[in-house]
């Protein structure tokens, strides 16, 4: 298991959920942090709460519908000189339950497609070239494993690009010390699950951090954080790393 120690991480939806319990978890471990939010003031529990860990980590803000606050976020990310080795793409947003299904707005498709695949891998273009040219770099996108569900079809066809898009890049990487994979939380009570979810938010560490870890060299996996839980990070990375690559 690599030990990311002083390493700098960005961490999206860094406020609440999976992504706050990310957070912790990665600064108990050494990582420093980029904290991310819509609203730089919701992130004040979790910065106390990693500083007093004893990392680094500060808190930028950006609206992920709006590819020029992305934009934005990235280059004053940049201005602070701070190495991105890591990046989780934790945020994401469930637009709508439409039961009449067949009535589902053009707009979910556009709002879904905006928070839930361009505005990370406008991250992830964005911060690999020096990845590059550091000879490191993790990267970890969480997918969903939603299926069969009409109801919640723009989330879902944006997970699938992501996941397609996620896959199709790491294949350029493929035997470097650059890793791009997924992560599948699964459905947990956070406010996108909702709390009628059958896992706690809990449950999805240390599988969706997993990837950060993993020193194989392999992309292009989806690692189904429920398949981790309960496990030591040491043991999640050995079993992640048995997880063959598609390529």
């Amino acid at each position: 298991m690599l030990n990311l120690k002083g390493k700098w991480a960005l961490i999206t939806g860094a406020s609440r959920g999976l992504g706050y319990l990310s957070a912790i978890l990665m600064a108990q471990q050494g990582v420093n942090l980029v904290l991310h939010s819509r609203n730089a003031e919701h992130c004040a529990k979790v910065l106390e709460e990693v500083t007093a860990l004893g990392v680094e980590a500060y808190v930028v803000s950006a609206e992920l519908s709006d590819l020029d606050s992305v934009e934005a976020m990235c280059s004053e990310i940049d201005s602070k000189g701070t190495p991105v080795e890591i990046i989780l793409n934790n945020a994401g947003l469930q637009i709508a339950y439409r039961d009449e299904y067949l009535k589902t707005p053009a707009s979910d498709y556009d709002i879904s497609f905006k928070v839930n695949t361009t505005a990370p891998m406008m991250i992830c273009y964005h911060f690999l070239p020096e990845m590059v040219k550091r000879g490191f770099g993790r990267i970890v996108n969480t997918t969903s494993g939603i299926n069969l569900d009409p109801q919640q079809a723009g989330y879902s066809a944006a997970k699938a690009a992501l996941n397609k898009v996620t896959i199709d890049l790491g294949s350029k990487y493929q035997g470097t010390d650059i890793t791009l994979n997924l992560a599948d939380p699964g459905w947990c009570r956070t406010d996108l699950g909702g709390s009628s979810a059958p896992n706690s938010p809990e449950s999805a560490l240390p599988g969706v951090v997993v990837g950060a870890f993993i020193n194989d060299k392999k992309s292009g996996r989806i690692f189904s954080a429920q398949e981790f839980s309960g496990m030591t990070l040491e043991e999640a990375v050995a079993k992640a790393e048995s997880q063959a690559s598609p390529y």
